[in-house]
């Protein structure tokens, strides 16, 4: 089979509707209008690099979905399994915030189903070629072959890692 797709034989569908049924159980959907929760942040930067003076002051209240989610509706969250995408700082148990309602491009890392399986990888899209490729040499590129279907279930935006767990 040919390494290049044409766009009749490869159908990219982007979508917003339900997920399939075997991945609902590693999504959950927001609800918009859901209670938010505001917690202060400081109003100086912290340093990364050598230590700075301390600045001891909370100026102004955030909510992490107003800075986090563009948009509520269209936005899940699902939590990653596997390794293929550590290159892009996406480690497993990490949790993605997915848009549906973005349309995915070049470049883009998307929630995509392959032949309905459930992966996360970055989208390749140049001169009729798609591809899924994963953030990982150990793991192959997958070329979208004539008379697969690949659905993006929507763009990645944001990751979520816990550090410590209580």
């Amino acid at each position: 089979m040919s390494q290049q797709a044409t766009s009749e034989a490869v159908q990219i569908r982007h979508s917003g509707v339900s997920l399939p049924r075997q991945c609902e159980h590693d999504v959950v959907q927001l609800i918009p209008g859901a209670n938010t929760v505001r917690l202060p942040i400081a109003s100086s930067k912290i340093a990364a690099g050598f230590p700075s003076p301390a600045a001891d002051h909370m100026d102004e209240d955030i909510s992490l979905d107003e800075i986090l989610i563009e948009h509520p509706a269209s936005t899940y969250f699902v939590r990653v399994k596997g390794e293929s995408m550590k290159d892009a700082h996406i480690y497993e148990g990490d949790v993605l915030i997915v848009d549906k309602s973005l349309t995915p491009r070049h470049d883009d890392i998307v929630v995509a189903v392959l032949d309905g399986e459930m992966t996360v990888k970055r989208l390749y899209l140049r001169n009729g070629i798609v591809r899924l490729v994963p953030e990982n040499p150990d793991f192959p590129v997958i070329d979208i072959q004539e008379g697969q279907e690949l659905t993006v279930w929507g763009v990645v935006t944001s990751t979520i890692r816990r550090f410590r767990h209580a």
